[in-house]
């Protein structure tokens, strides 16, 4: 099939961008089309105006400030995945990207446009949750370019709907740099390699010189709209042994969340996948910590 007519409009600044976004009726925004385009071709989405934001090369940028990874909204995922300085800074995203659908798609896919999508069972919203994301969201207002920010825990409205009100674009993402060798690990099952987990689980920690957890981080997708941070679980941990009781603790609470169901997998056996998955995510995380003095 083919899309409904449509008006295309190709921006090259993010002022451009927003300001078309702010004032069309009916505008939907193009990132990596890897969703959106078999969306509009088989016409469960029709639109008036299609903004293509490929031509805004300020949201592609990857880089450090501070102490804080800044990734554009218009990243692709390959692009994420061999960057050197992500593989430095957060190798747990270059481990999740490994497990995001295939090449193909990655080399034309965005980060901003799958925060966007917000499928619960994808892996980017959850390193985004695990690394503490703060969403960078610009709109046209008075007639200036403004911006907010919000937390990535604030982001998922409900199911496939993020918190971006009209006239709003996403447009960077900053992430929390952990400090040289941490722990990391990113565990999920598919029903094929590249497909969208079913469940997965993404996993960071520190341990002091005894071999004790100082910072933990754990989030699991696939069991929630938008992903889960196990806040009671990482703040238990914090003081206690890299052992099979730190292990057991976490993968009991997993166990134990309220998880949605489908026509897919039943609401027991998705739980009994974030218990085992977090067994084997902390297990492997331990595994690379170095422990600092």
């Amino acid at each position: 099939m083919k899309p409904s007519e449509f008006l295309y409009h190709a921006p090259t600044t993010l002022d451009e961008a927003v300001q078309l976004l702010g004032t069309l009726e009916d505008a939907r925004v193009l990132a990596g089309g890897q969703s959106l385009m078999p969306m509009m071709n088989f016409r469960y989405l029709m639109t008036s105006h299609l903004i293509d934001l490929n031509g805004v090369e300020a949201l592609t940028r990857i880089e450090q400030r501070g102490d804080r990874l800044h990734i554009g909204a218009m990243a692709r995922q390959r692009d994420i995945e061999l960057s050197p300085l992500v593989i430095q800074r957060a190798p747990l995203i270059r481990e999740a990207y490994q497990l995001v659908s295939h090449k193909q798609i990655r080399n034309r896919g965005t980060l901003g446009g799958s925060l966007c999508q917000l499928d619960p069972s994808s892996e980017q919203p959850c390193f985004t949750a695990a690394l503490d994301g703060v969403l960078t969201i610009a709109r046209y207002e008075d007639g200036a370019l403004t911006h907010r920010e919000l937390p990535m825990s604030d982001w998922a409205v409900m199911y496939m709907t993020p918190a971006l009100e009209e006239g709003e674009l996403l447009a960077g993402i900053s992430l929390d740099i952990w400090p040289a060798g941490h722990g990391y690990a990113f565990e999920e099952f598919a029903r094929r390699h590249g497909d969208y987990a079913i469940v997965g689980v993404a996993a960071l920690c520190t341990a002091d010189a005894q071999g004790n957890l100082d910072r933990v981080s754990l989030t699991i997708c696939g069991v929630a709209p938008g992903p889960v941070r196990m806040h009671d679980v990482e703040t238990a941990l914090r003081g206690r042994p890299m052992d099979d009781t730190a292990v057991r603790m976490a993968s009991d609470a997993a166990s134990a969340l309220d998880v949605m169901t489908d026509a897919h997998v039943s609401t027991d056996y998705r739980q009994h996948l974030a218990g085992v998955l977090t067994e084997r995510a902390l297990k492997r995380a331990f595994s690379r910590v170095a422990r600092q003095s």
